[in-house]
């Protein structure tokens, strides 16, 4: 019989080190939001494959669609033999993004391909190199989305130097002492001091941050954002790899922007548990590269093109932007019930934006100095009651609670009681050093 321990024994002699693993682990099956492990363990999953699975696994709807493709063609190379698919999902993108200017969509196949590509179309589209980040924020793995990324452990660690035209701004966390006024005083200073701002081609911020702690980009700082690429001619990016696909309340977070960015990355969610991502953008800007200039060999894939057509329908049909805030409300009163408590383990900020929840794991109740030791102690924990938990944070002391959006509410439920008692384990324990 297979186990989990022959396996990663087998994992650490045929792969690098540097793909990193979570979990020690082994998938076998998974159904919506349960996962099962090759010794035949069940796990409530709070992951969902790194917000990929907000439709849960193998949702009904998308198996469907994805297996009539299969009967079909599985690969002709869009740019040599395209196909209807394709055509479609751009379709239906494009109506639904946000804005009412009139938008055109390229898919490819993974979301640092997207980020790269909505570079090149903004560089293409002003004549300018300069991008403008954000500290904390995750972009990618490849070397222009690495400089992008505002983390240097373990993204940019030896890989170096990045590429020349990145620029990062501090990202507004005032639990840490970053207001919004600091990063809006930081872009200024920055066109002041040492960019001019007709250099720039592109500003591009994450809605809600992913790896960098869930924090919610401000609507003050966005709409500044906003206003600063409308006056000197900058394209202002929406990373929403992880945000997108109803995670947030909204089929694409930056919906509660009441501003319309000129381009959308997404990717994750889109299409399921299938390779896919994509660039929703202005006509006009997306227009700027020459033919040939966009695409890739995989870019688009019939599969994830008709997987995410069976998202989308699912989002649609089972009204899962309703039932994200419901989730999300669940769970932050749930937590923040948790944090009330004086026996387990100290809780900081807990925070969300529809069902992205995440709370910080701190050394001292009613502080907010980052326990990162702890936080990893609580995923391996969790992991060994039957849940399968993230973490993520600049200060590596953030919690994020991905758990699919056709989870059942008793499922749900399960993991929230594995957390509780977890926290409520480290807490007797600490009690106990004392």
């Amino acid at each position: 019989m297979t186990d989990n321990k022959s396996l990663n024994e087998r994992r650490q002699a045929a792969t690098p080190r540097g793909v990193g693993v979570a979990t020690g682990i082994y998938a076998d099956r998974a159904e919506n939001a349960e996962l099962w492990d090759v010794e035949g363990k069940r796990y409530v999953d709070f992951a969902g494959g790194i917000a990929v699975l907000n439709t849960g696994h193998r949702n009904p709807t998308v198996m469907a669609a994805v297996q009539q493709q299969l009967e079909r063609f599985t690969h002709t190379a869009y740019q040599v033999v395209p196909y209807e698919p394709y055509v479609e999902l751009a379709e239906k993108l494009n109506e639904l993004a946000p804005g009412d200017t009139p938008k055109k969509t390229l898919f490819v196949t993974t979301g640092a391909e997207a980020v790269e590509n909505a570079v090149k179309i903004a560089r293409a589209h002003t004549g300018r190199p300069g991008v403008v980040a954000f500290s904390g924020g995750f972009h990618g793995r490849t070397m222009m989305t690495m400089g992008l990324t505002g983390k240097v452990d373990p993204y940019k660690r030896g890989f170096g130097p990045m590429p020349a035209g990145i620029h990062h701004l501090p990202f507004p966390m005032p639990m840490h002492g970053v207001s919004v006024q600091d990063s809006i005083d930081a872009l200024h200073r920055l066109f002041k001091a040492d960019l001019e701002p007709e250099q720039v081609a592109a500003i591009i911020i994450e809605p809600v941050q992913g790896e960098g702690g869930f924090y919610i980009a401000p609507i003050e700082l966005i709409k500044e954002l906003r206003r600063v690429c409308d006056e000197h001619g900058i394209c202002l990016i929406a990373d929403e790899v992880q945000t997108g696909f109803a995670r947030t309340g909204r089929l694409f977070a930056s919906e509660h922007w009441g501003v319309e960015p000129d381009m959308i990355t997404t990717a994750k969610s889109l299409a399921g548990g299938f390779p896919l991502a994509g660039v929703v953008g202005k006509a006009e800007i997306m227009d700027a590269p020459a033919p040939g200039g966009l695409g890739g060999t995989y870019g688009g894939s019939p599969i994830g093109c008709a997987a995410a057509l069976g998202v989308i329908k699912v989002i649609e049909e089972e009204q899962l932007l309703g039932r994200a805030n419901i989730i999300g409300q669940r769970i932050i009163e749930r937590v923040n019930r948790i944090k009330d408590r004086t026996d387990v383990h100290p809780i900081g900020d807990v925070r969300g934006l529809g069902a992205m929840v995440a709370f910080e794991m701190v050394t001292e109740q009613g502080t907010d100095t980052p326990d990162a030791d702890a936080t990893k102690a609580l995923c391996a924990k969790a992991l060994e009651k039957g849940l399968i938990l993230l973490s993520c944070g600049v200060y590596a002391n953030t919690i994020r609670i991905l758990v699919p959006l056709t989870a059942s509410d008793a499922v749900i439920d399960e993991g929230l009681d594995i957390i509780e008692n977890c926290l409520a384990e480290m807490g007797t324990s600490a009690v106990a050093a004392e």
